[in-house]
């Protein structure tokens, strides 16, 4: 069920636990772990403070939810992984809804890697991040939740995050959903890869 939220500007598609369609529209995909901050982020980059759903509880996003912006381009907000308290059979479920997504034949121009820079490096995050390179699809890892360190130790983080995960300098950006820091580098970067020539 389409909804238009912002005045018009974002429209929300509708949630796909199944087939995704392919709209003919440049894609930005968020992904990341179920407590990483993804709904937070999606409603910062889009300006709507409940776009996506925020909630406490691990893994409420169970399908592909789909959001048009600006009549620019799509924003898919992918399942979390990792902390969802539901069945093994229903993350399996998930699992493969996202990677039928990542896998198809549309026009994906980046996908947000969101993770928490206070983790270690590793686990599903490192799993993910390896799968996106070997598929030659263009990544943005997206440090969340720097609110939640002091300036010093979000720089040490930022760090340690690029050498644990060998990423460029244009491959690693810091964002605080809360406060507001990095959004506009993030919008440039998600603009850029809009604009660019396939």
């Amino acid at each position: 069920m389409k909804r238009e939220l912002a005045g018009g500007r974002v429209l929300f598609l509708g949630s796909f636990p199944k087939e995704v369609p392919v709209l003919g529209m440049p894609e930005v995909a968020v992904a990341g772990r179920s407590n990483v901050g993804k709904s937070s982020c999606l409603n910062r980059l889009v300006g709507v403070r409940q776009a996506a759903r925020v909630s406490s509880t691990p893994g409420r996003t169970q399908a592909i939810n789909l959001f048009q912006v600006q009549e620019r381009y799509i924003l898919a907000d992918l399942p979390g992984y990792g902390f969802a308290r539901v069945p093994e059979a229903v993350q399996q479920g998930w699992q493969a809804l996202v990677e039928g997504y990542l896998a198809g034949d549309r026009d994906l121009r980046l996908v947000l890697l969101l993770i928490d820079p206070r983790r270690e490096a590793g686990g599903m995050d490192a799993e993910l991040l390896w799968s996106l390179r070997e598929a030659r699809l263009p990544v943005l890892v997206v440090a969340t939740k720097l609110d939640k360190l002091s300036r010093q130790k979000g720089r040490s983080a930022l760090a340690r995050l690029a050498r644990d995960y060998h990423l460029s300098r244009g491959e690693l950006m810091g964002f605080s959903a809360l406060k507001g820091d990095g959004l506009d580098e993030l919008k440039k970067a998600i603009d850029a890869r809009v604009k660019a020539r396939k």
